[in-house]
């Protein structure tokens, strides 16, 4: 993967050499390789390059054969050698970014939908005096605008957005959207101004200022479900995740897996060592020291089952405290999960050995994963239940009930909507509106009601559009790029995810069985024992650190009268969520993150505009 940023002026003035230099500075770590500007009177594009494929060549951003388009590309094409093979160019190097602008000149911007992989990428083409920008279409890759009546300027991380900025200020209409997502739906940040591409969308930038954005891609709908047994879906995944991770393969460096021990990461490292014949594949795996949350010992099952070369971290309450400030700083955001640092570390110990990682992510969005699948029709007709009683009964759960806390939290929220939004949202739609002393001034539940068929099928839907897109996949990309690392998650080639939808709903979950199909195909190459055992999840040991290392840091970070949530929201929840967990009354671990990891996010972004001034 690589940085990309450029900047599209109106009024006719020419974009800056030193101003693109320092854009692209900012995104340094995710292409310490080589980096290059290029500009042409009132456009201009920067890059930072990662070298994965055609190392020696490639160098961007790229120009055309006729020097009437450029590009600056973020992102593998993994079928580009076939797409090479189809195209009359005059081609000059070796690599991915190269076919992209052979596409375009051959198939204009329809060209995005013959590619497989993840990307992010920006085209000018100077003969219609248009800029396109193409995101993937599960947006697994990160891609940001910001435009105002004299320019448009865009980038793969918001910081490299600051130097066009005169002031960036936080977008407080976000903070709702923060408080139910533990993240912010596309297409709004946490910035204002600051909007993002969503996921499958082609954004075009005209001379005259004008922008469009359309969606080239979706996912199958309702009428396309195919009619197919068991048994069959399990042959057609195999098939489907078989040729992406072949194409998942595709670099000219050394390419690893993450190995969490879990079913899909164990099912992608297993599918990666047929294709290898069982050589050299390095797995990577973290800890936290709590017996309750450790997955170690089943890595080291799954790594011995596929012959790996396995290497392990393990995370601390210190590791918390020292790397928070730092990574949010990366993430242009709150970290949106405890999880946020182990993926670093994870991450830091895989670049020592590997440039390129897959994982499992996406396998549980596309295919009933989480226990919350299970309840997806009780989800959709708890509108039947009365509310009061069951927030009643949620308030009375003591701390080791954390899972029917949850549920009860979801059920008893009053619409549909917000029903399946609660299943993961830190705090309840009363909750936020107490908190910030009303209801929110947008709405980004489109997500939850555009969806159509049966009740899992919307939860999944929904799911894809937001958890996946605005929260796993954004940490997994700032995470991994904190290391200069390139992560790939096969399960997510859009051919698979198809295929997801395609497929009913009663083979994701069946007989009570969650993620049914993936663990059918994993039984042919894992022991029972680790295809059956109960899901864990990246889970990390809050609850304990909130009431030990990290109490005092909490404490003092939410309560202090400079502190942001402290002004922003009601104090007094603020202490009372504090102090009902470290009585051990309550587990409030998930609230109290939420809230601290903003407050830390807001510290670091004081101090980071303070250096810029």
């Amino acid at each position: 993967m690589c940085g990309i940023a450029g900047v599209r002026r109106f009024d006719g003035a020419p974009v800056s050499g030193e101003l693109l230099a320092k854009m692209g500075e900012c995104l340094r770590h995710r292409g310490p390789d080589a980096s290059g500007v290029w500009s042409d009177g009132p456009v201009g594009f920067a890059h930072s390059r990662l070298a994965i494929i055609d190392l020696a060549g490639s160098e961007q951003p790229m120009a055309g054969a006729g020097q009437q388009t450029h590009i600056a590309f973020n992102g593998e094409i993994l079928n580009y050698r076939r797409l090479r093979d189809e195209l009359d160019y005059p081609f000059t190097t070796h690599g991915d970014t190269e076919v992209l602008l052979a596409e375009y000149e051959r198939h204009g911007v329809d060209g995005v939908r013959r590619l497989r992989g993840q990307f992010a990428y920006a085209i000018h083409d100077a003969r219609t005096g248009e800029t396109h920008l193409f995101r993937d279409r599960l947006g697994i890759l990160p891609l940001y605008y910001y435009r105002t009546d004299e320019f448009f300027a865009f980038a793969s991380e918001i910081k490299a957005l600051f130097p066009v900025l005169d002031s960036p200020r936080v977008d407080t209409a976000s903070l709702h959207d923060f408080l139910a997502h533990r993240s912010v739906p596309a297409p709004y940040t946490f910035f204002e101004g600051v909007r993002k591409v969503p996921q499958g969308h082609h954004l075009t930038v005209g001379a005259d200022g004008s922008l469009r954005i359309e969606k080239y891609w979706r996912l199958p709908t309702e009428a396309e479900i195919m009619d197919v047994s068991p048994a069959a879906a399990v042959e057609l995944l195999d098939e489907a995740l078989r040729a992406s991770v072949r194409d998942a393969l595709v670099a000219d460096v050394p390419v690893g897996a993450y190995l969490s021990g879990g079913v899909d990461s164990s099912l992608i490292c297993a599918l990666v060592a047929q294709q290898r014949g069982g050589e050299g594949l390095h797995t990577f795996s973290a800890g936290f020291g709590d017996d309750r949350v450790d997955e170690t010992e089943w890595a080291r099952l799954a790594a011995k089952v596929v012959g790996s070369d396995h290497h392990e971290t393990i995370i601390t309450a210190d590791d918390f405290q020292s790397d928070w400030a730092r990574l949010s700083r990366h993430r242009d955001s709150p970290l949106s999960e405890p999880a946020d640092v182990a993926v670093f570390r994870l991450a830091e110990l895989a670049r020592k050995h590997v440039k390129v990682v897959l994982s499992g992510e996406g396998s549980d969005e596309l295919f009933g994963g989480y226990p919350k699948y299970r309840y997806a029709r009780t989800t959709r007709a708890a509108a039947l239940l009365p509310s009061a009683p069951l927030r009643m009964l949620e308030g009375r759960m003591p701390a080791d009930r954390a899972r029917l806390t949850v549920a009860l939290r979801a059920i008893s929220e009053p619409s549909y909507p917000e029903r399946m939004r609660g299943w993961f949202a830190p705090f309840t739609s009363r909750e936020r509106d107490g908190l910030l002393g009303g209801p929110p001034r947008r709405s980004v539940l489109a997500p939850y009601l555009d969806g159509r068929g049966d009740a899992l099928r919307r939860m999944l839907y929904a799911d894809v559009h937001t958890w996946l897109a605005d929260n796993l996949l954004e940490r997994g990309d700032r995470m991994s790029m904190a290391a200069s690392l390139e992560l790939r998650p096969p399960f997510l080639d859009h051919r698979v995810a198809e295929l997801a939808f395609r497929l009913p709903s009663n083979v994701k979950v069946r007989n009570g069985a969650t993620k049914w199909i993936v663990k059918e195909l994993a039984r042919r190459h894992l022991p029972a024992e680790l295809v059956d055992r109960p899901k864990v999840g990246f889970k990390v040991p809050l609850d304990a650190w909130f009431r030990g290392h990290l109490h005092d840091m909490a404490h003092d970070l939410l309560t202090d009268p400079s502190s942001f949530v402290g002004s922003t929201f009601d104090r007094t929840a603020v202490r009372r969520l504090l102090a009902a967990h470290a009585s051990g009354g309550r587990d409030e671990q998930p609230r109290i993150w939420t809230l601290l990891s903003l407050e830390v996010w807001h510290r670091e972004l004081r101090r980071q505009l303070l250096e810029t001034v």
